[in-house]
């Protein structure tokens, strides 16, 4: 177990993240992400002139969501935090500290450093050569896991096998850093090959589970699929802690209604998470919006 977090509590949250009832929120956005974020929240670029700007108005954002009454562990699993915002505090407290003790949600942290660009159809991750560093940083900031994401355009097998390697390549670094890996091989979901790239990429997820040695976890991180209960092998799989599922562009009602389908797998939802929320709410209606999100993800999620 790594010096900077117990071993009680890291065997709390595997059972919690194996065992209880909620979901994942992801409130991951990373620079590239987080204008399109604030604009959702009301925010528009005015109310920023340079990046260090912006991460303020976005952790405040943020912190505004995580210290809500409606977001608890009664409810929510876990969270994923992008690198800035593990570094920040909320009420005095380091982020992931902060979810831990007083919220009881699981801390992730965002490790990808962004997309390639495409080849054979798919978006691998950009080389990440100071992701020691970054691994015994989240250590130091008391993270369960990590969370790391490429994308998959077309059916092209060499290409899904190049993601799917990759990403447990990386997963395995992770593993020996003494975290979670959240393995994320995103489908585009406008895809017209999309049912076809889900049938290669089950094969691919399950050959890579098998290589993994007892007692090595990780969880998924899987678009909706088009055949329901298609990622059953996984979920029920023993080196997999959770299946967890983005929205991938669905509305929330239109991800909540596809999740529910999906026997074993829960939420990991961002945009689809934070729809209707606005700063200009006042504390009761961004409360009352929030707990609404989070109730029907939720529900959607015990399945």
């Amino acid at each position: 177990m790594t010096q900077n977090m117990t071993e009680t509590n890291f065997n709390q949250q595997i059972d919690k993240i194996r065992h209880e009832p909620g979901f994942i929120a992801a409130l991951d956005q990373s620079g590239g992400s987080t204008p399109k974020a604030l604009a959702n929240y009301g925010v528009d670029s005015s109310a920023y002139s340079n990046d260090d700007e912006m991460f303020d108005v976005v952790h405040a954002m943020r912190s505004r969501i995580i210290t809500s009454a409606s977001f608890n562990g009664n409810r929510i699993m876990g969270a994923i935090l992008f690198e800035n915002t593990m570094e920040r505090q909320v009420e005095g407290q380091g982020t992931a500290d902060y979810l831990w003790d007083v919220k009881r949600v699981v801390p992730f942290l965002k490790i990808d450093k962004g997309l390639d660009d495409e080849h054979n159809g798919v978006q691998l991750m950009k080389p990440n050569p100071g992701l020691d560093e970054l691994l015994q940083k989240a250590r130091q900031h008391h993270v369960f896991g990590t969370k790391m994401r490429s994308v998959i355009k077309s059916a092209n097998a060499d290409g899904v096998n190049a993601v799917v390697d990759q990403q447990f390549e990386v997963g395995r670094q992770i593993i020996n850093a003494g975290l979670v890996p959240i393995i994320e091989p995103e489908v585009d979901i406008n895809s017209p090959d999309k049912e076809e790239i889900e049938g290669l990429l089950r094969t691919a997820l399950l050959a890579h589970l098998g290589q993994l040695d007892a007692g090595q976890l990780v969880m998924l991180k899987l678009t909706l699929p088009e055949q329901d209960n298609l990622y059953q092998a996984c979920v029920s799989h023993d080196n997999v802690l959770r299946v967890v599922a983005l929205s991938g562009g669905y509305s929330r009602e239109e991800a909540n209604q596809r999740l529910e389908r999906q026997s074993g797998m829960v939420a990991s939802f961002s945009r689809a998470l934070s729809e209707g929320l606005n700063a200009q709410q006042s504390q009761d209606d961004f409360d009352g919006m929030l707990d609404s999100s989070i109730e029907s993800i939720f529900q959607a999620s015990r399945t």
